[in-house]
């Protein structure tokens, strides 16, 4: 009598995604320890499955839909497409920007003229092969490497954007890491790497933007779904100092699952703008570890989601080390049916004495069926630390709403003003001007 085995649909639909992605080849020769990656990520990916919401870590953010799909990992063709991306390019970064289509370089669209010795932005394959042991040591070695979506990103690894600032350099010009994708009918599963490492005593102002290839706003769906699984790996050493804006502008139909993992070491200064705004589901995992005594981590985040778009953040904050400062404050704006979801961990065991950790999430509901679900916490062991977190879930206020109104603003202009004044108090943090109007405009069309 044989027997049936029944498999969940959620390790078979892993399943199908590795075997995929295993079909990609490496983009630069004799380097093994990439293809070492790949195989041990892989074999982590079998025993997994895609998390559901019976999964805590998940159980806000319900991946049926990205079920629903079957998604083919695109194959190799020329960067050399026939679009314009000069609305996507910074005039701060002109000649400092890195460029890929649809996980592959794209040499004909990036500038690099401009950086000063003492700097390397490029690809993996352009990598100087005499230091491939130096990228052996930092690529995939964050912890949390075993998490579903980053392993399978590692199990069909290719290529890597690299941002490698050598010992007691400061780059001027911020770095632009454009990552665009171009929909198209058949849904196709794309992969971005990026590894950033900052030696000693270097400073850098980092911009990673990753935008869809469509006519008119991104936002309207054009029903070609796709997936887009990234990984941003990022390592400060000694005194070093990096800021980071992360802009997620996917298009209106599609699934974006990041990862941005970052490692501190002594006296080392973060701080990351994480800017949420495009496809129909997103998530962001952020996560923050201290090797290093002294360190100061700054994290701002804001979401905008509107029609039945869904964003998901979640932030790990690990104080190892004394004398460590971390300031996080994170805003979601809720329209229509959207939903947004917010966890924040921030960890202080007894090792991390004289700690300073605040944590705050504020939410703006615009619609009586938007949804969030906010979840701050913050576990001390440690005795002598300044700690405190919190949330809050609000409306506009009518009083501010009638306020304005009073002083010749109609009902329209007033409430416009009153989330243009909510928005502004995170994209003013951006310290790239470009940036900032630009997100500036976008939120302000969003909620008129």
């Amino acid at each position: 009598m044989s027997m049936q085995v029944s498999v969940k649909p959620e390790v078979s639909y892993l399943t199908a995604l590795l075997q995929q992605c295993r079909h990609k080849k490496i983009e630069t020769q004799n380097l093994g320890f990439v293809q070492q990656l790949r195989d041990r990520a892989a074999a982590i990916v079998e025993e997994l499955a895609i998390p559901t919401r019976r999964d805590e870590e998940w159980r806000f953010t319900d991946l049926s839909d990205l079920l629903q799909v079957e998604f083919q990992v695109e194959r190799y063709q020329s960067t050399s497409l026939k679009f314009d991306i000069s609305p996507l390019i910074l005039p701060e970064a002109i000649d400092s920007r890195l460029v890929f289509v649809n996980g592959i370089y794209a040499p004909e669209l990036s500038s690099v003229r401009s950086l000063p010795e003492g700097i390397f932005v490029g690809n993996l394959a352009q990598f100087p092969s005499q230091h491939h042991p130096a990228i052996a040591n930092y690529l995939a070695k964050q912890q949390g490497g075993s998490e579903v979506f980053t392993a399978l990103n590692t199990a069909g690894l290719t290529d890597v954007a690299i941002v490698w600032v050598s010992k007691n350099t400061r780059v001027e010009a911020p770095i632009h890491l454009l990552f665009i994708t171009t929909t198209d009918e058949a849904p196709v599963i794309y992969q971005p790497r990026v590894l950033v490492v900052a030696e000693a005593g270097s400073q850098l102002t980092l911009i990673e933007h990753y935008a869809a290839n469509v006519e008119g706003c991104a936002d309207i769906p054009v029903n070609h779904p796709y997936l887009n699984n990234q990984v941003t790996e990022i390592w400060l050493e000694e005194n070093a100092q990096i800021n980071h804006t992360r802009n997620q502008r996917e298009a209106g139909n599609g699934f974006h699952i990041g990862k941005t993992a970052v490692t501190q070491a002594r006296n080392s200064r973060y701080t990351n703008n994480a800017i949420s705004l495009g496809a129909k589901l997103s998530r962001h995992n952020l996560e923050i570890f201290q090797m290093g005594e002294g360190t100061e981590t700054i994290l701002n985040g804001l979401t905008m989601v509107s029609g039945k778009q869904l964003a998901d953040t979640h932030s790990i904050v690990a104080l190892n080390y004394p004398n460590g400062i971390s300031n996080q404050l994170h805003k979601c704006i809720v329209d229509d049916r959207a939903h947004a979801v917010f966890n924040g961990k921030v960890f202080v065991p007894q090792t991390a004495q004289f700690t300073n950790a605040n944590q705050l999430n504020r939410n703006l509901l615009l619609s009586p069926k938007a949804r969030v679900d906010t979840k701050p916490q913050l576990e001390i062991t440690a005795d002598q630390v300044k700690c405190s977190h919190g949330a809050t879930v609000s409306q506009l206020d009518p009083e501010e709403v009638f306020y304005l109104q009073s002083r010749g603003l109609n009902e329209a202009s007033a409430r416009n003003l009153l989330i243009d004044a909510f928005v502004a108090d995170i994209l003013n943090r951006i310290p790239v001007t470009s940036v900032r109007q630009r997100l500036s405009q976008c939120a302000t069309c969003r909620t008129a």
